[in-house]
């Protein structure tokens, strides 16, 4: 296994070449190797065809290179490049360029200068490519014994070599290897050297030991996905998402356990003795690397080189050796000459000297002009995602092509998985995916490049043979859109594109783009080439490998997912339906892998569930080892995948619900709701405990249910449409529920989510939901978890229950309103009242569990309407049908209901806290005060209670409702305070006007009543004036007045005291003026609305002024013969005056004489209005010295 490198080595080198400095940096990640040892220096004479006595003992400084006897393997494993990928996929996608074995990015760079093949695989994952030797031998050797790939051999032979076959390397080329391994042996430190071996192997067996080395294809990626699944190998994703969050694996388990062990060891481990960031220039690269290196010399580290002293150095090797030492930071190479196997020499060599040696002399420059153009030309062709390229150059050919074997395969009609690249690329997107998800929590502009990696991964596989990766991809999909929170406002990042995308190439800039467009036309990076022997299937080709020392011949063109914005929606409802689609698509993945050993039991309708929440977070019951109801195993990958998915469908529905609540759509909102809740019961039928989170979504979900039932029993009138939404369902939701009925019949919750009728029954659901939403909060599994979520529930709890109270309260004043006159109350009534009142105190303690004084308030209010209601009731009806006395249970309910109402007040303390709820409670303290004086005192119990007692009893009741009429806030209510305060005065003047007509006795107490009924009537008068729409109530008042003032007139003996009465009297009869100016207004107003309907006879026809024109009449009646009495009475006592009458008194009578006179001639069979006008003038002389005001006040009036 890989560990941290115990001596990092972070120096920084340039290497200077006598033309221009060439800027590397190599980085080690990690080493496999102890920290470099001394080189032994061996004899001269040594006879490295001896084997050393530790040869080929596994040795960690030479790591790899040591335990095979290839020595330091060029030979390149085909998946090497994923391997690193793997271990280091922080770095995929966006910061490195090219990931790859040292030696392919060798051969790469040495195009230019050498005769032999080319063969790559070229992968793509963002700016990344993963660079990989594709053995073109070893693979059509499989080919002819599998039948795999037939269609590339076809496709090589007939373009590139028609006469194919596999080259056997020469016994040279073996006793190089040899010779060099044992070389490596003999320069370990003694003291470390292992015990001898025998040396038995003969060069025959060690060239079939290599070849079956070489053999290193690996066998299981092409074989079907149940061979894999029945082997005994774990079966788990190395990254699995579980409740929301990526579960990242330790550095060990970081290799994809989706493959068993086997395909691990052929070549997707990261085997590597080191593995080195290395910048070339402006190139990013993940280098993987087993050469030796050792201490010793002037230098930390060296490389150490065996040369042949008969053949000299060639460029090739030169290049070899440079690239080799600036990859790993090795500042000196030591090279040992010998010849026939035997040491003769050694040399050092600076690693910046080595381009300068002796005929291997090559310009860096150059070579940094190659890897620059290499790059360029790869990024340039290789944009597809998840596509497989090849990089082909013919052994002595100048031409370098590159295939997209995707494609071909396509087009070659085999199945897609039969590229064995097909798998490893597609778990490498995910993983790149999965990591960046980890990142996407901090920054959500990674969500497009996420969104891309995931589909490009899910195109690749077969879902028969692959389901589960398929599944995790299309749940992370889902998990990109956020549902439970707005798009932030900076979404701006999303949508951007390219530019704020991680995956684009930020170093190019618009001109580079400019001049290429000028130039494209030569720069040959397009491939449609005139050469005879270029073919059409080529992606791109390089007509000559001189090209690629030119510099900058190639440009990267491509901008890598040029607009990869994430599809951010606005609109909740899409982002769920999104969700939705990738959720189905996850269970479709998960349910086919599921084997299908027997038909699913049916379900049964009729099992109710009860709503009730049981406590299911104790240990795992035996009974839920056993598979679920689709043949699922618990613990299971389907089994994880499935719990995740149902809960991601179940929150997509219930955002859905909750926007639908939003958009007043209740039977749509309800029918999302059940969706919500069949998805939750599936959920709990699968999984054996239930995390918090869990639970307090479902809270959620029953508390929003619980809110629909609610508005659908507030909004009755509109069932049809409700129920037309209801029944409403789409394809992908039927699929879904199929889905679900794989593990569930999905029934728990039918009670709470269907659609009833009956209005009284959906506030009975809605109330059994928030109840248990209620003892979800308060288990034991959340008690610690939800203080906001429990005041929320509580408050709609007392909400449900204030509905139900005021329900049952107007079902019972309805029954009232309906019963024929009858003594007793019905049972039925008290069944109301009694279920109403019990409704109403549960409400008040949920409010007051959460301190919440207003909404207390308000129940404390309705429960006070609530005791009016049973008062009323209670009203004795006698015999001849009319209304009886006032009764004690009458007066017991409505004492009741005071109470209730001063609690209110109490639990508001005081106006400010809630101005609306305080005045309401105020108008209905006042209100039922003045109902229960106005009761006592119409329909006094005199066979209970003495007249002055009752007399105490209504003064006190009608003064406590005049301390609650409001006079001096201004509001809608202000003008009803005013009339029921001048009402209260005028009540109160009658009974002490009628208390002192008949008084007999106690002079002292007629006094006082007589004083008493004065200022009533006065402030009755006064409150009736300002008021300016009761000319009746005024009139009438006014009148008992002038009563008064008679009745008292006619106890007094003097005639100066009767005059002085008799003209108080007129003086109150001359205010009667500003209530006939009124009446006037009015029957005119009256007319002209007649005038105009008898127009328009649309117009509906009648009085529209609240006139009583019979009152009106009545009082006129009384007005006419009192006024006339009086006036008589004047003129009598004035002219029988026995003193001198002055000129004022002589006025006044010629006054009264005059307005006497006309009163009588006056018709009385006019029209009202004209009788009206009569009077108004009659009463206009009598205050001739005010008339300037008056007529001012009959204007404004």
């Amino acid at each position: 296994e890989l560990s941290p490198c115990s001596t990092p080595m972070y120096i920084d080198s340039a290497i200077c070449s006598s033309t221009s400095e060439i800027k590397s940096r190599a980085v080690v990640k990690y080493s496999a190797a102890p920290p470099p040892t001394s080189y032994a220096l061996l004899q001269e004479k040594t006879d490295l065809k001896l084997p050393p006595a530790n040869w080929l003992r596994e040795n960690a400084q030479l790591g790899s290179a040591g335990t095979t006897i290839l020595g330091s393997s060029s030979k390149s494993k085909p998946f090497s490049s994923f391997g690193m990928a793997y271990d280091f996929i922080d770095c995929i996608g966006d910061d490195v360029d090219v990931v790859s074995d040292s030696e392919n990015i060798k051969k790469l760079l040495k195009i230019p200068y050498s005769k032999s093949h080319v063969s790559m695989a070229v992968h793509r994952v963002g700016r990344t490519l993963l660079l990989d030797e594709l053995d073109i031998q070893e693979l059509f050797m499989r080919s002819s014994q599998t039948g795999d790939w037939t269609w590339l051999k076809e496709f090589y032979q007939r373009l590139i070599d028609q006469k194919w076959q596999r080259k056997k390397k020469s016994k040279e080329h073996w006793y190089q290897k040899a010779i060099l391994s044992k070389f490596l042996y003999y320069s370990i430190n003694g003291e470390g050297a292992a015990e001898p071996v025998s040396d038995n192997l003969n060069e025959g067996e060690e060239e079939n030991g290599a070849e079956e080395f070489s053999s290193s294809w690996p066998t299981a990626f092409t074989s079907a996905q149940s061979d894999v699944e029945d082997s005994d190998a774990p079966k788990e994703v190395g990254y699995m998402f579980a409740l929301g969050q990526v579960a990242s694996v330790p550095k060990e388990q970081n290799l994809p356990t989706l493959f068993n062990e086997g395909e691990n060891s052929q070549g997707l481990r990261n085997d590597f003795v080191r593995n080195i960031m290395w910048t070339f220039e402006d190139i990013h690269m993940l280098v993987g690397s087993n050469m030796p290196i050792f201490g010793g010399g002037r230098y930390p580290a060296v490389s150490l080189r065996l040369r042949d002293n008969n053949k000299p150095i060639n460029i090739l090797t030169g290049i070899d050796y440079w690239l080799d030492n600036l990859m790993c930071n090795v500042p000196e190479l030591v090279m040992c000459f010998h010849v026939n196997g035997i040491v003769q020499k050694y040399e050092m060599i600076k690693t910046e000297d080595i381009p300068h040696l002796e005929n291997s002399t090559f310009s860096t420059r150059v070579v940094k002009d190659i890897a620059q153009n290499i790059l360029s030309f790869l990024k340039s062709n290789c944009t597809k995602e998840g596509h497989t390229y090849w990089l082909f150059k013919a052994s002595g050919s100048d031409i370098v092509k590159l295939y997209d074997l995707t494609t071909l395969c396509e087009e070659a009609e085999e199945e897609k998985c039969q590229n064995p690249f097909t798998l490893p690329v597609a778990v490498l997107l995910y993983r790149v995916a999965s990591n960046l998800m980890l990142k996407a929590r901090q920054n959500r502009k990674h969500y497009g490049t996420i969104r891309t990696l995931l589909l490009n991964c899910v195109k690749l596989l077969d879902q028969e043979r692959h389901p589960q990766i398929i599944a995790s991809a299309h749940y992370m999909l889902s998990e990109l859109f956020q549902l439970d929170e707005p798009p932030e406002e900076d979404g701006e990042s999303l949508r951007a594109g390219g530019s704020e995308d991680s995956y684009s190439d930020e170093d190019r800039d618009e001109e580079e783009e400019e001049d290429l467009m000028e130039d494209s036309d030569d720069n040959g990076s397009y491939g449609n080439c005139s050469s005879p022997q270029d073919d059409s299937k080529a992606v791109a080709v390089i007509r000559s490998v001189g090209e690629l020392s030119v510099p900058e011949k190639y440009k990267s063109t491509y901008q890598i997912r040029p607009s990869c914005a994430f599809p951010v929606s606005q609109d909740k409802e899409e982002r769920c339906r999104h969700v939705l689609s990738y959720v189905l698509k996850g269970l479709k993945a998960v349910d086919g892998s599921i084997k299908k050993e027997s038909d699913l039991p049916a379900a049964d309708p009729n099992t109710p569930i009860p709503l009730k929440y049981e406590d299911r977070t104790g240990p795992l019951q035996a009974d839920q080892k056993h598979p679920t109801r689709s043949g699922m195993i618990p613990g299971s990958w389907q089994h994880r995948m499935k719990l995740q998915l149902f809960l991601k469908a179940s929150k997509a529905y219930y955002v859905l619900s909750d926007a639908a609540t939003n958009l007043l759509k209740y039977g749509r909102a309800l029918r999302y709701i059940k969706l919500s809740l069949q998805c939750y019961d599936a959920y709990c039928s699968v999984s054996g405990t239930l995390h918090p989170q869990v639970l307090q979504f479902h809270s959620q979900c029953l508390s929003l249910c619980g809110d629909i039932q609610l508005m659908l029993a507030q909004n009755a009138n509109n069932r049809a449409a409700y129920l037309e939404e209801y029944s409403y369902q789409t394809k992908e939701d039927q699929e879904i529920l199929h889905s679900l009925h794989r593990e569930s019949s999905c029934q728990a919750f039918n009670m709470a989510t269907d659609l009833a009728m009956d209005p009284e029954y959906q506030l009975f659901v809605s109330s059994k939901c928030y109840e248990a939403a209620y003892e979800l909060l308060v288990s034991e599994a959340l008690k610690d978890h939800t203080s906001d979520q429990l005041a929320q529930v509580l408050k709609r709890l007392g909400n449900i229950r204030n509905e139900m109270g005021v329900f049952y309260m107007n079902q019972a004043a309805a029954m009232q309103t309906e019963k024929e006159a009858k003594k007793s109350v019905s049972v039925a009534e008290q069944e109301m009242w009694k279920k109403s009142f019990a409704f109403f105190e549960k409400g008040m303690n949920d409010f007051e569990a959460i301190g919440d004084s207003t909404n207390t308030a308000l129940l404390l209010c309705n429960t006070g309407r609530l005791m009016r209601i049973c008062a009323q009731a209670h009203c004795a009806i006698s015999a001849d049908q009319s209304r009886g006395e006032f009764s004690p249970e009458e007066a017991l309910y409505y004492n009741k209901a005071i109470d209730y109402y001063l609690r209110a007040m109490k639990s508001l303390a005081s106006r400010e806290n809630h101005p609306a709820v305080w005045d309401s409670v105020n108008w209905e303290l006042s209100t039922t005060y003045f109902t229960l004086a106005t009761l006592l005192q119409d329909y006094a119990p005199l066979s209970r209670k003495a007249q002055e007692q009752i007399g105490r009893e209504v003064t006190e009741a009608m003064m406590k409702s005049l301390k609650y009429c409001d006079l001096q806030t201004e509001s809608a209510r202000q003008p009803l305070y005013q009339y029921r305060a001048a009402t209260i005065h005028h009540r109160l003047a009658s009974m002490y006007h009628s208390c002192f007509r008949n008084q007999v006795g106690d002079e002292h107490l007629r006094k006082q009543h007589r004083s008493l009924a004065e200022l009533h009537y006065s402030k009755a008068v006064c409150l009736f004036l300002s008021l300016k729409d009761a000319p009746c109530e005024l009139l009438r008042t006014l009148l008992e007045r002038v009563a008064f003032a008679e009745f008292t007139m006619a106890g007094q003996s003097s005639n100066a005291a009767k005059l002085k009465s008799l003209t108080g009297a007129i003086e109150i009869m001359t205010e009667t003026r500003f209530a006939f100016q009124l009446i006037h207004k009015e029957l005119l107003e009256d007319e002209s609305d007649a005038a105009e309907s008898a127009e328009s006879p649309d117009v509906a026809s009648g009085p529209t002024s609240g006139l009583n024109l019979q009152e009106v009449m009545k009082l006129i009646g009384v007005f006419e013969p009192s006024f006339s009495f009086l006036l008589l009475q004047l003129i009598k006592l004035m002219t029988t005056m026995k003193r001198k009458p002055s000129n004022k008194d002589e006025e006044l009578l010629k006054t009264y004489k005059n307005v006497y006179s006309k009163l009588l001639r006056a018709e009385k069979n006019v029209p009202l209005l004209s009788r009206v006008k009569v009077y108004i003038e009659l009463l206009q002389q009598l205050t001739p010295e005010t008339e300037s005001d008056d007529t001012g006040t009959q204007k404004s009036s």
